[in-house]
């Protein structure tokens, strides 16, 4: 019975654990991570090589550690706003008590950081900077408007821009893929930021709909999607992306979707079901990056044809 308790109070624990450093949403990024460096940024190697890479292990390893030490940091100061907006991840966050969570998130940035010393320098900080600059967005950028959403869509995507300096791969097409992606990461914000009002409001975070209205947010949310068909149809007409041009089609057609069901949105139920929306674009996007040459996943050491 005791042991029971026990096993009950670890699994717990962990859970509590997995769900403070958002475990699901590192592992979208480690996938998006290695996906994107066999075929876009690592495009003229063997996948093979690209899979052994030490370095690029290196660097992807770092990026998970400063990226799960963002999220206890995070959690830590969205405790108040947590207990209106996601009461029951609130409840099951707390099961690990905030000595522990500070005392985690300080061996995490050290160990991304010495982790990243082994591939360079250079490297140890680019991490360095941008673990200052995670904990500056929680501590004071996301509580403005704009500011704060272009921050955080930033951050998501700063990740990939160390496995492009390991690769030093820069193209035109890599950037459209990016812009597009932050785009879609910038919605992804926005309606965070409607579905969360209540507990933003109540804790004096001056976000777009705090400060200036939900019609005002919907109308800048509308504005960006307009703008990810740029790209898409940049990459779609000009960059030889093979099947992942089905992917644009589909996706700019949810969005377009999701446009309606914006403007009838009025609860955080319906904004909830957007932002899901949202992140499935983003996990087929992922998943997606296959498409470009199926066959390097079929064969296993094909080269990728070369396509920026």
């Amino acid at each position: 019975m005791i042991q029971k308790r026990k096993l009950k109070r670890t699994l717990l624990k962990f859970l509590s654990f997995f769900s403070v450093v958002r475990g699901y949403n590192i592992a979208v990024v480690v996938l998006a991570q290695y996906l994107s460096a066999i075929f876009i940024f690592g495009s003229q190697s063997r996948a093979i090589t690209v899979l052994t890479d030490g370095g690029l292990f290196l660097i992807i390893f770092s990026s998970s550690l400063a990226i799960a030490s963002g999220y206890i940091i995070n959690n830590f100061y969205d405790t108040e706003k947590d207990l209106i907006n996601r009461p029951y991840k609130s409840i099951l966050d707390k099961k690990i008590s905030k000595t522990t969570q500070l005392r985690v998130y300080f061996f995490l940035n050290f160990l991304s950081v010495a982790i990243a010393w082994l591939v360079s320098w250079r490297a140890a900080f680019f991490y360095a900077v941008y673990i200052f600059l995670l904990w500056f967005y929680s501590h004071k950028l996301k509580k403005f408007p704009i500011v704060g959403n272009i921050t955080a869509s930033l951050l998501v995507l700063i990740p990939f821009f160390g496995i492009l300096m390991h690769f030093q791969n820069f193209s035109w097409g890599i950037f459209a893929h990016g812009f597009y992606l932050y785009l879609i990461l910038f919605i992804k914000e926005s309606v965070k930021d409607l579905e969360n009002l209540k507990g933003d409001f109540a804790n004096n975070y001056q976000t777009i709909p705090v400060r200036f209205g939900s019609k005002v947010s919907k109308s800048l949310i509308t504005f960006l999607v307009l703008l990810t068909l740029v790209p898409a149809f940049a990459l779609i007409a000009y960059y030889k992306i093979g099947y992942m041009q089905y992917y644009f089609y589909v996706s700019s057609g949810l969005l377009l979707a999701f446009l309606i069901f914006l403007y009838q949105a009025s609860s955080q139920i319906e904004y909830k079901k957007l932002h899901i929306l949202l992140k499935l674009i983003i996990i087929l996007g992922v998943l997606s990056i296959v498409l470009i040459d199926p066959n390097v996943i079929i064969n296993g050491k094909n080269l990728v044809v070369p396509y920026l």
